[in-house]
């Protein structure tokens, strides 16, 4: 049952990094030169590729995990943890990345209204 659990968190993150790679690598690449005159369509396509791999990651995430296929989470649970791991990501990956956008105090507020989220949904 934990084996499944952890599992399910490790698949989890690594989706969530190609899904912020996806979403807003792109921007990076812009901002760099590199994608800077590819058309939109060319953007599209590249994220999707990305995108592929989120869902590669994603989806047996949620399969393994879920209660109805013998995993320890009900679907609540796997969509909070989600969000808290999205956050986290996006939030490493902002800062790492994109040097010019600082946390502020909403920010981390914000995070803990999130935290608090994840033990309610799974408090007995």
């Amino acid at each position: 049952m934990w084996t499944n659990g952890l599992l399910t968190i490790g698949m989890l993150i690594i989706s969530n990094i190609f899904m912020t790679f996806a979403w807003y690598g792109h921007l990076k690449l812009q901002a760099s030169g590199i994608s800077s005159n590819w058309p939109l369509w060319c953007v599209i396509l590249f994220s999707w590729g990305i995108a592929l791999a989120e869902y590669s990651f994603q989806v047996p995430a949620n399969r393994i995990g879920f209660i109805g296929n013998g995993g320890p989470f009900t679907l609540m649970q796997l969509k909070i943890m989600q969000e808290a791991i999205t956050l986290i990501v996006f939030t490493l990956f902002t800062v790492v990345f994109f040097r010019g956008e600082s946390l502020q105090w909403n920010h981390f507020a914000a995070f803990i209204c999130l935290i608090l989220a994840v033990y309610f949904v799974f408090m007995k």
